[in-house]
């Protein structure tokens, strides 16, 4: 079992920065491949980024590429995504979301392990 608390959200104005922390319990983070979604009102869930269990691969949704930037830290059994350059159609509630790579079919997903989330707006 892998428990996920995501934190680092906030309200900020566009064009600005804010760097999301997910911080997982478990001996078994470092295994996991981890992801970050997001998903606004009305909207479904969708794909933002993912990094492999080494943090060698790295993956993100086209419309974030160039401004987001996630990572991980297996020592500290932290994922961080880092958002430069937000924009209103940024905001939603982000989730993290952990899973080990013999699940995933790609490193969008699926993931078995979700966080509970935490809200981002970007204001105009």
């Amino acid at each position: 079992q892998v428990q996920l608390v995501e934190s680092g959200g906030g309200l900020v104005q566009a064009g600005g920065s804010l760097r999301l922390s997910c911080a997982a319990s478990g001996r078994t983070f470092s295994s996991y491949a981890m992801g970050w979604f997001r998903q606004a009102p009305g909207k479904e869930r969708e794909f933002v980024a993912a990094i492999s269990w080494s943090g060698i691969t790295t993956y993100y949704a086209d419309s974030v590429k160039g401004r987001f930037t996630i990572s991980r830290d297996n020592a500290k059994n932290t994922v961080y995504l880092q958002m430069n350059s937000l924009k209103p159609e940024d905001t939603a509630v982000y989730y993290c979301a952990a899973s080990p790579p013999s699940r995933l079919r790609d490193l969008r997903g699926p993931y078995d392990y979700w966080g509970q989330g935490t809200q981002v707006t970007v204001s105009s």
